[in-house]
């Protein structure tokens, strides 16, 4: 184990998880797609996310999903860091992922342990590690208890840690001390994703430093990226504000349990997108788009970030 993994990759700051456009329950929408893509480049955005939870990969067939990678990669080049969200149920298929994003230009991957069958912590470490061996992007450990019924404890992040090909951690759990102690313990050796944009994070990346978030969707634009730019700027006040912003979206939209309120995440941010003339568009089955209510609340809290 090298201490200096976290040095192998350049990510930091507001990284979302975006949505994908279909254009019906058969079709990728490739040009909403590039649509999605050139707006959140032009907000500034420090890095993006393809394929995450928000991405709905699990209604994604696989050529689809290597299509999307295809896509994005052409399109934006270098010109933001590209994370493939590579999740599946096989340590086969996400390598078959991985292997493809990296051809398409992607910098990393993103990967949950495998959902539903809840592997126990050996079996965890063995799936990343033979993920890892076998393919050259390095790989930031995706902790989503919602997804996969497990919120790994922090031991089991260590083990993780020490993998070679595990450069980040994208730390999701709705437990904000078990996020600080994951970032307390393992920030010298890979980075790790998962700030709230509040004061308690905002303090904590004043005083101690930090990567950044990868967020949800990114549909705030300016105002997510300004939290992290600002900050890194001086202009402590000018973050706050832009905090602030994200909070009344996390907390109107979601749960504390990073739920949404009205249905499920990319419904919800599908119907904002939609709000702001952006490619946003249908979710796909099982999932259900929000209700015509919904949609008003959606838009309401638009309005009151003058989003709208």
């Amino acid at each position: 184990m090298a201490a200096s993994k976290r040095s192998r990759v350049n990510w930091q700051g507001y990284i979302p998880a975006i949505t994908t456009p279909f254009i019906d329950e058969d079709t990728l929408d490739e040009k909403g797609v590039g649509l999605l893509l050139e707006w959140l480049v032009d907000q500034g955005m420090h890095g993006l996310v393809l394929a995450g939870t928000t991405g709905e990969w699990t209604s994604m067939t696989r050529e689809e999903r290597a299509r999307l990678f295809t896509v994005a990669g052409e399109q934006m080049g270098k010109r933001v860091p590209l994370i493939a969200g590579c999740s599946s149920f096989t340590a086969r298929e996400t390598i078959a992922y991985a292997q493809h994003a990296g051809k398409c230009g992607f910098e990393g991957v993103l990967i949950t342990p495998p959902p539903y069958v809840r592997p126990g912590p050996d079996e965890i470490v063995a799936f990343y590690e033979e993920v890892g061996a076998a393919i050259d992007l390095p790989i930031c450990v995706y902790n989503w208890p919602p997804g996969t019924g497990i919120d790994m404890p922090l031991e089991l992040l260590r083990r993780l840690a020490e993998i070679d090909a595990v450069v980040a951690i994208k730390q999701s759990t709705p437990r904000f001390t078990h996020f600080a102690e994951t970032f307390f313990a393992l920030r010298e050796q890979v980075r790790v994703f998962g700030f709230p944009m509040d004061e308690l994070g905002l303090t904590m990346l004043r005083v101690h430093g930090g990567d950044g978030t990868m967020g949800a969707g990114g549909v705030l634009g300016r105002n997510q990226t300004g939290f992290y730019d600002k900050l890194w700027a001086g202009d402590i006040e000018g973050a706050r504000e832009c905090g602030l912003k994200d909070r009344v979206l996390m907390k109107e939209w979601y749960t504390p349990e990073l739920v949404g309120r009205f249905g499920s995440g990319p419904a919800i941010l599908k119907a904002a997108l939609d709000a702001m003339g952006l490619p946003g568009g249908t979710v796909r089955k099982p999932l259900l788009g929000v209700s015509e209510a919904d949609r008003e609340s959606i838009a309401e809290t638009l309005r009151k970030l003058d989003m709208m």
